[in-house]
């Protein structure tokens, strides 16, 4: 939890000091990943539920019934998504050369790399759809600006190597937000789409 405050507003510096630590696997989700990844689902609950969306005279809201199996479903995603970007950092750091290589390291990349859009995540205490997507898409901005400077640092190798990986880790991100749409109409298929309330 340490580094949340660095990795916003001194990126460069916080990336050195999440190279210089050694934290394993379980004390990085016990200890970061499963509480900042709670805060997105926990605030999209309250707004689906609670507030809802305004479209002209009608607020559209979710019941909680459905909201609270969305959320589940919701976080367990955050939770995979961070493990196997993670994972994928670590497999195709060989591929770059980078010298500071274990899994470890490829899930704090992935953590913290996706801090900004967790913590954006609050924004759906009050679900406001242009507000949303502009906030979104500069937090967005702003992990692939944490994760073009952080590969290099963490993975100790030369930033024109480092732009590479970064970009392929840009690409299995794509790759994996596709997964995860996908999987969201298969889910939804099965009985986990949203019920909406009157």
């Amino acid at each position: 939890m340490n580094h949340i405050i660095g990795i916003l507003f001194g990126p460069r510096q916080e990336w050195e000091r999440i190279r210089d630590e050694d934290v394993g696997i379980v004390k990085q989700f016990l200890g970061y990943i499963m509480i900042v990844s709670l805060l997105p689902p926990v605030a999209w609950y309250f707004g689906a539920t609670e507030v809802g969306w305004n479209l002209g005279d009608r607020n559209i809201r979710i019941t909680q019934d459905s909201a609270v199996q969305i959320s589940i479903l919701f976080y367990l995603a955050i939770l995979s998504g961070i493990g196997v970007l993670g994972y994928m950092v670590h497999w195709m750091s060989e591929t770059y050369e980078a010298e500071a290589s274990t899994l470890s390291k490829g899930i704090a990349i992935s953590a913290y790399t996706l801090t900004p859009l967790l913590l954006v995540g609050s924004i759906g205490f009050y679900p406001l759809l242009w507000l949303d997507i502009l906030v979104g898409c500069a937090a967005a901005g702003y992990t692939v600006y944490l994760l073009y400077i952080g590969v290099p640092i963490v993975m100790r190798i030369p930033p024109d190597r480092g732009f590479l990986f970064a970009s392929a880790m840009v690409g299995v991100g794509l790759v994996l937000t596709a997964a995860l749409l996908g999987a969201t109409v298969i889910l939804w298929e099965m009985g986990a789409m949203p019920v909406f309330t009157e």
